[in-house]
């Protein structure tokens, strides 16, 4: 459900944004009779039992796979260990580079992919490895097997990783109502002006797409902030895409606080969005 939902709290896309994505589903003949445009950013979400070609794209005349049909969207991934490896290494490429090239032996096509991609997993085999309620009946090597399948790699291009606890009956029944979309919109929106002005001279238009140039320049933190990524450097081990992507997202923390300096607080909020860099 919060996957989404999360479409509705990003900012309206652009007439530019619009066009490349309307691109792609013309040429897949998705496009309605008389309809000109994609109205509004698409949600793809794709069985696990999708091919390699079916989520990459790919085919004796090689057509857009789920990642391009989710450019400038959101892709969600249900149930992420049952995809098959194979398939989930194959997102390394446009994860980084916003693109995926499909190489043929006459020709090769390059389609965008820019995309968000929201993933979901059990934590353990029975899913109830942590819950306070159940007892979890997974031995510590099923668990390391579960969580095994997806790699390091993959993992490591993920900015936020977090743990879903049960939600209480109480809160369930509770009438009153938490903050809704519109309210979280208007926060995001403004967070995304503050970074349209940020990059206005660069085809950048958030904090996600920063390249280590740029990270260097508009996320260094203060001393105190410095010496905290350093420890959590050492003691869990991240890796530097890590460390870029935890600036990244204090960042965009700051950003959404209406804070021009990366503090303390921006930074250990970031570190705690990588639980599954910890070891189990």
């Amino acid at each position: 459900m919060v996957a989404r939902c999360l479409r509705t709290i990003l900012p309206p896309w652009s007439f530019e944004e619009a066009l490349e994505t309307s691109k792609i589903y013309s040429i897949m003949g998705r496009l309605k009779p008389g309809q000109a445009l994609v109205p509004r950013r698409p949600f793809r979400s794709p069985h696990h039992t999708i091919s390699d070609a079916g989520l990459i794209g790919g085919g004796s005349i090689p057509r857009p796979g789920e990642v391009s049909l989710a450019h400038h969207g959101v892709l969600f991934l249900d149930e992420l260990p049952e995809f098959r490896r194979s398939t989930l290494e194959v997102l390394r490429q446009p994860l980084e580079e916003g693109k995926v090239t499909i190489s043929r032996a006459a020709t090769a096509l390059t389609y965008p992919a820019r995309f968000m991609l929201v993933a979901a997993m059990n934590p353990c085999p029975c899913g109830f490895y942590g819950d306070v309620k159940r007892t979890c009946t997974c031995t510590p090597n099923q668990i390391n097997s579960y969580r095994s399948r997806i790699s390091g790699p993959l993992l490591d291009r993920i900015d936020i990783q977090i743990q879903v606890p049960a939600v209480p009956f109480k809160d369930l029944a509770a009438p009153e109502a938490g903050e809704g979309s519109t309210e979280m919109r208007s926060q995001v929106m403004a967070s995304r002006e503050v970074q349209t002005q940020r990059f206005h001279k660069t085809r950048i238009f958030a904090n996600a797409y920063m390249p280590p140039r740029l990270i260097k320049q508009h996320c260094t933190p203060g001393p105190d902030a410095q010496r905290l990524l350093e420890t959590a450097m050492e003691r869990l081990g991240l890796s530097a895409r890590a460390y870029h992507r935890i600036l990244k997202i204090a960042r965009t923390i700051a950003d959404l606080e209406g804070e021009g300096a990366i503090a303390p607080a921006h930074v250990a909020e970031a570190i705690q969005y990588r639980t599954m860099d910890r070891k189990f």
